[in-house]
């Protein structure tokens, strides 16, 4: 056999005995077994015998069954972290995409009577300004239009919200108009921000990104104060 224990062996202080382990092979000795047959397997493989072959073998075997419990359970626990974040995301968050007049918003507003504002507006198309005060944007169509965002009053210049978050993109969904940063639907014709046409796409003489931008507006019914939105298509000078 590899090894053999090596007794009455005094320590420092020559009051206690230590038994360590030492190898049959070279000479080595160890303060555990299993740091003896891992030496064993390491350095003497080749002149094993058939009861140190044994040894070495079941270390081995030990080991690549013997997982740490530590590492699994934190490794459990990041898993499952991880598919909240992907449920929250995926699931509850989806919540919050929705679809008006068969228009894709990325933001859903809060609930109807959350808030009651008021701003100002002006959509031109190649110099034809869109008369919101026509009876379809008065009350305009939709499951989630007529009280978060509308025109009221027979006025087209007013925009009124009753819900917190109504973003510009959500606004113009309302009444039937896609947009994007660079880019408008209205009635079916797309227009673009490109050499022949101009696009733009602001609140209060910033350009903003309409699927985020929140509206801001004030109590007053004039819109006076509040954000004015505009939004204008035109041949590139």
């Amino acid at each position: 056999m590899g090894w053999r224990v090596q007794s009455q062996t005094l320590n420092g202080s020559g009051s206690e005995r230590v038994s360590m382990d030492t190898c049959d092979y070279c000479g080595a000795t160890f303060d555990e077994e299993s740091a003896l047959v891992e030496h064993l397997g390491a350095e003497h493989q080749d002149e094993l015998g058939p009861i140190d072959e044994r040894r070495v073998a079941s270390q081995v075997d030990d080991g690549a069954t013997g997982l740490p419990t530590g590492p699994l359970i934190l490794g459990g626990v990041i898993v499952a972290a991880l598919l909240l974040v992907a449920f929250v995301i995926f699931g509850m968050g989806g919540s919050s995409s929705t679809s008006i007049n068969g228009i894709a918003v990325s933001q859903q507003a809060d609930a109807t009577g959350t808030a009651h504002e008021h701003g100002t507006i002006n959509v031109t198309i190649h110099g034809e300004r869109i008369d919101f005060s026509q009876p379809q944007y008065q009350a305009p169509s939709g499951e989630f239009s007529g009280n978060k965002f509308h025109f009221e009053g027979g006025s087209g210049t007013v925009w009124h919200t009753h819900a917190r978050g109504v973003t510009l993109e959500y606004a113009m969904a309302t009444l039937g108009i896609e947009i994007e940063r660079n880019a408008i639907v209205v009635d079916g014709e797309t227009y673009t921000d490109s050499g022949d046409t101009t696009v733009v796409v602001e609140v209060n003489g910033q350009a903003v990104d309409p699927s985020s931008y929140v509206l801001q507006g004030v109590p007053g019914a004039s819109g006076s104060g509040g954000d004015h939105i505009r939004i204008v298509v035109r041949e590139a000078s």
